[in-house]
């Protein structure tokens, strides 16, 4: 009974307060940003997707959560943008193509240096390893290992989650775990 009035609550208060979420997608070329975004926004996967130029910005209501999302390209001219973008926001979320054993590396040292950047101390880290649908594709325990996900020691919070686009897996929790960070 406590359960379905807590819930019934939430269900009220959304109509009347709604909280607000910035996050930066940053990864590699071909990660599966923009497919994430077309997901979050549309429910739509689409098999062919224009590589992102520059950055693109989309917002989506999710329940009672507004959530504005910073597509930043993966390109390596591009990458130098991240930290901007990344700036003063409640999560910055990297996707990797789970599936790309060989770009696994420098998706490693691309975001252990930008975890590096003092401006973006203690701003929550979401790691999703898209494609997991992909045959070889790594699974989350050795995409934490592949990544170094263990060597962040700033205290930030971390989280890895394996989710596929394309089949719109654990794009759930993944929605679950950004309205749990929105700013009330």
């Amino acid at each position: 009974m406590i359960r379905y009035l807590q819930s019934w609550l939430e269900w009220l208060k959304s109509f009347f307060f709604k909280r607000e979420m910035e996050l930066s997608l940053i990864g590699l070329q071909n990660a599966g940003k923009s497919s994430l975004v077309n997901v979050l926004t549309t429910g739509q996967f689409q098999e062919d997707m224009i590589p992102t130029v520059g950055f693109n910005m989309k917002k989506v209501t999710k329940g009672s959560v507004v959530i504005k999302m910073w597509d930043l390209g993966g390109q390596p001219r591009f990458r130098n943008l991240w930290e901007r973008y990344c700036r003063g926001v409640q999560a910055i979320v990297y996707v990797v193509d789970s599936s790309d054993l060989e770009g696994l590396e420098v998706a490693r040292s691309e975001l252990l240096a930008l975890m590096d950047k003092p401006s973006l101390k203690g701003i929550p880290l979401l790691v999703l390893g898209n494609k997991n649908d992909m045959p070889g594709a790594v699974k989350t325990q050795e995409l934490i290992d592949k990544l170094g996900l263990k060597n962040l020691r700033d205290g930030r919070e971390v989280c890895v989650y394996s989710i596929s686009c394309k089949r719109q897996s654990n794009i759930d929790i993944t929605l679950d775990w950004l309205s749990r960070h929105a700013k009330n």
